[in-house]
């Protein structure tokens, strides 16, 4: 039995919208983001400008294309957690299902460059990581019965979001972004093991001779 034509229509949608973020990708990496046009990307892509507009808002857009759903994954991963797991254990296991495999794409590097050389693209980033943070904290608090405000939830959310800054640098990523975790759940534990020390006395204090 065939699909219904709302059912191709989607893929149809879905495979343009592929096909227009993949051209422009392809196209700032080989130019430079400010190098390249809307009418460039159209091209590219075998499609009208007027076609690019209609699934991408701008852009910028263009480089963040799976922006909305990477926010609802991260939100699923928080609200659809097994029973009994905790809300840093949820997002700890997405991060590492998500997040390892695109830093171990071979175009990731080339990409990361791209992003950091783009001021354009920095402060479009900021404001989607601002606007992600929003909403994975307001999912944290519903989960944990807090206040929507509340600065514990928003400072888990923030720093969930920084894990892949935080670790694109490191040689062992797994083990960075378990140990960004291990913090965000058990607290400061001091990689030399003096978290209980007080530190040197100060030989002209009180009692020295």
């Amino acid at each position: 039995m065939t699909e219904p034509p709302v059912g191709r229509r989607e893929r149809k949608k879905a495979a343009t919208r592929q096909a227009i973020a993949d051209a422009a990708l392809r196209l700032f990496l080989a130019r430079g983001y400010d190098q390249v046009s809307v009418r460039d990307i159209a091209e590219a892509a075998d499609v009208s400008t007027t076609t690019v507009f209609k699934h991408f808002s701008g852009k910028e857009a263009l480089v963040f294309d799976r922006d909305e759903d990477r926010e609802s994954r991260l939100i699923a991963a928080v609200r659809q957690r097994a029973a009994g797991q905790g809300i840093p254990d949820a997002l700890r296991e997405h991060v590492l299902e998500t997040w390892l495999p695109i830093a171990a794409h071979p175009q990731w590097a080339d990409f990361a460059a791209l992003m950091e050389s783009t001021p354009a693209l920095r402060a479009y980033a900021e404001r989607m990581w601002t606007r992600h943070t929003d909403a994975l904290a307001a999912a944290i608090a519903e989960e944990s019965g807090a206040r929507r405000d509340d600065p514990a939830c928003v400072a888990l959310a923030r720093f969930v979001l920084e894990v892949p800054a935080l670790t694109q640098g490191s040689r062992d990523r797994r083990a960075a972004v378990e140990a960004v975790f291990d913090l965000l759940t058990h607290g400061w534990q001091d990689p030399a093991g003096t978290s209980g020390a007080t530190g040197p006395t100060d030989p002209t204090g009180p009692g020295s001779s």
